[in-house]
């Protein structure tokens, strides 16, 4: 559930970019982080090795215009890629609001991403969420290695629940911005329902 400050009129929502480890997570929020006006965006905070992969989270609030006389504001968070931090997207995903898995399109990264996704699964489990409840997208990243498998075939493998899917390169923009605007609209759609009932 978003958290909902009625003295502010402000919501803010918790949105999480998940996938492998150096499948385009962080490369997606730097990009959002540089193109979005200062005055909108919070500070990036990334913590990273010498390789540069993610270690714990990337943190940025961004401020939206009113929603039905609220102020949105979005939390946006990586979690790490590497197996060996599976605590860390334990703790990342809890109370989550909306969420990106950002698939690798490379052919030799397809068991990864398949992994992947099996772990995000268990971890909102873990959190007692269900993957059927809570708004998604998928981003099939890196659209412009040669060896980019077809929509259809990571569709197949990713998105037997049929949720919308984005190609994107994120190192150049391509698609970043229609994914974050689609799963904001998801998660903005979801709290218009749950206050009519």
């Amino acid at each position: 559930m978003p958290l909902i400050h009625y003295e502010k009129r402000e919501i803010t929502y918790k949105l999480v970019y998940y996938g492998t480890g150096l499948g385009g997570k962080t490369t997606n929020l730097k990009y959002i982080h540089a193109q979005i006006n200062p005055t909108c965006r919070g500070e990036l905070v990334s913590l990273a090795t010498e390789t540069e992969r993610t270690l714990f989270f990337d943190f940025m609030p961004i401020e939206l215009d009113l929603v039905a006389g609220f102020k949105l504001r979005i939390a946006i968070y990586t979690v790490p890629g590497q197996e060996e931090y599976d605590r860390s997207r334990k703790q990342i995903l809890r109370g989550s609001d909306g969420i990106v898995f950002v698939a690798d399109s490379s052919r030799m990264r397809t068991e990864a991403n398949e992994e992947s996704l099996k772990n995000m699964k268990e971890n909102l489990k873990y959190n007692k969420l269900i993957l059927e409840e809570i708004p998604w997208v998928l981003q099939y990243n890196k659209r412009d290695l040669a060896d980019a498998m077809p929509v259809e075939r990571m569709d197949r493998s990713l998105n037997p629940l049929a949720v919308p899917a984005f190609e994107a390169i994120a190192i150049e923009g391509y698609g970043v911005f229609a994914t974050l605007k689609a799963i904001t609209r998801l998660m903005v759609n979801k709290t218009k329902a749950a206050n009519k009932q």
